[in-house]
């Protein structure tokens, strides 16, 4: 499996570049800002990008979408409770991340979806709390968590119109994530990675 990190915007949004090597399909998750920068790495991977998967709408993990899918032709996926935030043009002036106004998602997901490229699985993790139609993604060993969960911390839930909540974050990380492997590597949608087991231990905001 090829896995890139790019680091993109002021807001340091870490965007996921995954491919197959045998079949040169890939993956991009949260494409954040920086558009020429994902599709530099895209064509120097010499990959066929399959499909956009957003872990949900915030302009800081959308801003490079318009670009990158006018160039790649990829359907985007973003889930079904996540379309308004996509849309919201309040929150990305509130956020200072200025605004592009996104092409709409061609695939919504649900939990328990599977996204697949070449025989590479991504399983789809409803986690609301961050907004309402969070998710992260579950791989052979991985789990890309977006905004739900960082390495020592968690995302936020009190961004205005994204149906964030406090408590409904912890009960996603406890429920859906906690529950996983610890040797499970998490790369989030900030910072660098960590580990299932890493912040099973020593997350202080899930003592």
């Amino acid at each position: 499996m090829i896995l890139k990190s790019l680091e993109v915007s002021s807001f340091a949004t870490n965007c996921y570049i995954i491919g197959s090597e045998t079949s040169r399909q890939g993956i991009i998750i949260d494409p954040g800002d920086e558009a020429e920068r994902i599709l530099k790495e895209v064509r120097d991977s010499d990959l066929d990008i399959k499909i956009i998967i957003l872990t949900h709408g915030h302009s800081d993990h959308t801003a490079a979408l318009k670009e990158v899918k006018a160039e790649t032709a990829a359907p985007i996926a973003i889930h079904t409770e996540d379309v308004s935030t996509l849309k919201q043009k309040l929150l990305g002036v509130f956020m200072g991340a200025g605004f592009k106004s996104p092409p709409p998602p061609d695939r919504l997901l649900n939990d328990g979806d599977v996204v697949s490229i070449s025989g590479f699985e991504l399983t789809v993790i409803h986690t609301p709390g961050h907004s309402r139609g969070s998710i992260c993604l579950l791989g052979d060993g991985v789990l890309f968590s977006g905004d739900t969960l960082f390495n020592g911390s968690i995302g936020r839930s009190d961004l205005p119109g994204s149906g964030g909540n406090h408590e409904q974050l912890i009960e996603s990380i406890r429920n859906r994530l906690l529950v996983l492997d610890d040797a499970i590597k998490v790369y989030p949608g900030h910072g660098p990675d960590t580990t299932i087991g890493a912040e099973r231990r020593g997350n202080p905001f899930l003592v």
